[in-house]
């Protein structure tokens, strides 16, 4: 079976993490694997796999991009596949004009990622043959905005790779190199907030739970920073100085050692101040036996009742989130076993792969 997923770009983040961890999976079964996006830091794992990469600016949004159809259909036909995934909505557009112009056109299968805020933009994710949600939260905002039905959804949950993202104690000398680099966290109780920088993604909520905690506490804000986004990455840092919170949180940026930074985290926080459609980050945080709070909503409210119900924190309401980050960074609490594991990602999405083809 040959396999076409196509997404914006290959950089860190829980949509490209998962097409690698499908592509990695479907050589491992005897298939062939074939990514086409706009190119990023995973290619060369993705490459190093066995899986074949096209560079294609699929990512960019703007109309101009759909002028990639004639170079997409070609290099649709070139590779001759038996089902072309997308996973994101500009590359499905681009996709969805290549597809007029192929003669043989294979089956297409989307992943709804999210709770998309323009409908009428997003309704590509509705022109295939079947639909993947991941979550049951973004299951129901398809059959609510989308002339889909329900026979024409499956929902395949989110995982996480446990060679990566595992319980296993963390080795000393990669401790050791976390805390000669953030000094600053050597006997805190450390707070960690893993995601883009972005707004609507609980930053400044997180910023305003640090100034309400004692000195014992340190927060580490972990992920990157689009251009795009970098006036607001300078909004929050003002906030912090003038909040006086500097010697309490710390950005680090992106980082490959996420693992083990939570490892090292008493907390980890998921905060988004819209629902998450799923929430990988958690998953990845309770894999490594990290704690996780967040609020009682979306996919976070759906991992944090299979898996530690206790993180679950009403909405916005920052009284109830400082008492239960009090709470549980005092108590012997532990998260359940991970149950969102890659394995189960991908060989739910293979087997319905091959249901659909046969």
């Amino acid at each position: 079976m040959k396999v076409l997923q196509i997404l914006p770009q290959l950089n860190i983040g829980g949509v490209e993490r998962g097409t690698l961890d499908l592509s990695k999976a479907l050589i491992q079964k005897g298939h062939e694997s074939f990514v086409i996006s706009g190119g990023g830091i995973l290619v060369d794992e993705l490459i190093q796999s066995g899986a074949k990469h096209y560079e294609i600016p699929v990512h960019i949004k703007s109309l101009r991009t759909l002028s990639l159809a004639k170079n997409l259909s070609k290099t649709i036909s070139s590779i001759d596949p038996d089902i072309v995934h997308v996973r994101s909505r500009m590359p499905a557009w681009v996709n969805f004009r290549a597809f007029k112009m192929l003669q043989k056109k294979p089956l297409l299968i989307s992943t709804f990622h999210g709770l998309y805020s323009f409908p009428i933009y997003s309704q590509v994710m509705s022109f295939v043959d079947h639909s993947i949600a991941i979550s049951r939260t973004v299951e129901k905002y398809i059959l609510k905005n989308y002339k889909l039905n329900k026979d024409d959804i499956t929902v395949i949950p989110r995982g996480c790779d446990p060679e990566e993202f595992n319980n296993n104690s963390i080795n000393p000398d990669h401790k050791a190199k976390i805390l000669n680099e953030f000094p600053q966290i050597v006997g805190k109780k450390v707070l960690t907030m893993p995601g883009r920088i972005t707004k609507w993604k609980g930053v400044a909520e997180f910023i305003e739970l640090l100034s309400l905690l004692d000195e014992n506490y340190h927060g580490l804000v972990v992920g990157p920073t689009a251009k795009s986004k970098i006036k607001y990455l300078n909004k929050l840092q003002n906030k912090v100085s003038s909040l006086n919170l500097e010697h309490k949180i710390t950005f680090t940026g992106s980082r490959r050692d996420i693992a083990n930074i939570y490892k090292i985290s008493d907390v980890v926080f998921n905060l988004s101040q819209t629902p998450e459609p799923f929430g990988r980050t958690m998953i990845e945080a309770i894999a490594c036996g990290a704690k996780v709070v967040g609020w009682n909503h979306g996919g976070a409210s759906e991992i944090l009742s299979e898996l530690f119900p206790q993180g679950l924190v009403k909405l916005n309401d920052m009284n109830e989130l400082l008492n239960a980050t009090n709470l549980i960074t005092s108590s012997n609490s532990s998260p359940r076993e991970n149950i969102f594991t890659a394995s189960r990602m991908t060989n739910s999405t293979i087997n319905l792969y091959q249901n659909l083809i046969n």
